[in-house]
């Protein structure tokens, strides 16, 4: 059991959903994004998603592309992103961490090396958009037999027959890709989502969260309420790519936080 199976066991009982934040490691530099991430837990954010920031975002649209950009530009490193993570584990924060990004950083600094670190970091799960299901022995699965979850993303094209193959090896929750294409994109609607989160729960056991095109708290309660939860990203970074004060990047997550609980 991890922090993030301790949660979704939480909030089940609770009757609530979860509210997952995602905010790029060292945007706009490493100060103002450690100072978010010990806000978020106190702004009703249930999981951390920490972006590690790379040159070849191939997943992210403009908003989180450019967040990782003043990121590398103002020197964040992987080491950094984890030095976030002790930081909130050293402020006595047990929000559950998951690090999410691209498999090139972490091949660099050595896949044994790098769980080591992150899991005495205090990191709780990955999400690694590139690589597939076929390469689990690359990644997923050393990263399970550390005591890491390996969060899998499905997307509207993952068919019924692809499905069994996304799920095999992943644990924690399914992350759910609202929409085709990039992130901030396009919006979710609810109505769209909720049969094919339907479909994935038929399939699984496990959590089914929603991310992709939420940006208010109406949206993130429309989305929760057909899911376990949601995932806001582009949303909250856009508000720090703004250079709003800490205090209100906080309160708008807080907003968002609701919305979800409500769901």
């Amino acid at each position: 059991m991890t922090r993030i199976d301790d949660t979704f066991a939480r909030l089940k009982a609770e009757g609530r959903k979860a509210f997952v934040a995602y905010i790029m490691a060292g945007d706009p530099d490493y100060e103002t994004s450690r100072d978010v991430v010990l806000g978020l837990s106190g702004a009703g954010v249930d999981i951390i998603e920490l972006g590690m920031p790379f040159t070849d975002p191939m997943a992210d649209g403009p908003t989180i592309q450019l967040a990782g950009q003043r990121a590398l530009e103002g020197g964040q490193t992987l080491e950094k992103t984890l030095q976030i993570v002790r930081d909130l584990r050293a402020a006595g924060d047990e929000t559950p961490v998951v690090m999410m990004g691209y498999y090139n950083p972490i091949y660099s600094r050595g896949v044994d090396r790098f769980l080591a670190d992150a899991k005495t970091a205090g990191v709780d799960g990955l999400i690694v958009v590139d690589l597939p299901p076929e390469e689990d022995a690359e990644l997923c699965l050393p990263a399970q037999a550390a005591g890491l979850n390996f969060i899998r993303l499905a997307t509207p094209t993952t068919d019924d027959k692809r499905l069994p193959t996304v799920l095999q090896n992943t644990s924690g929750f399914v992350y759910y890709v609202s929409i085709t294409g990039i992130t901030g994109a396009a919006e979710a609607q609810a109505a769209d989502v909720g049969p094919d989160v339907a479909r994935i729960k038929a399939a699984t056991d496990l959590p089914v969260v929603v991310g992709f095109g939420i940006k208010t708290p109406e949206a993130a309660e429309a989305i929760a309420g057909v899911a376990d939860g949601c995932v806001v990203g582009s949303a909250i970074v856009a508000e720090i790519g703004a250079g709003k004060p800490v205090a209100e990047i906080l309160d708008f997550v807080a907003g968002l936080a609701a919305g979800a609980h409500r769901g």
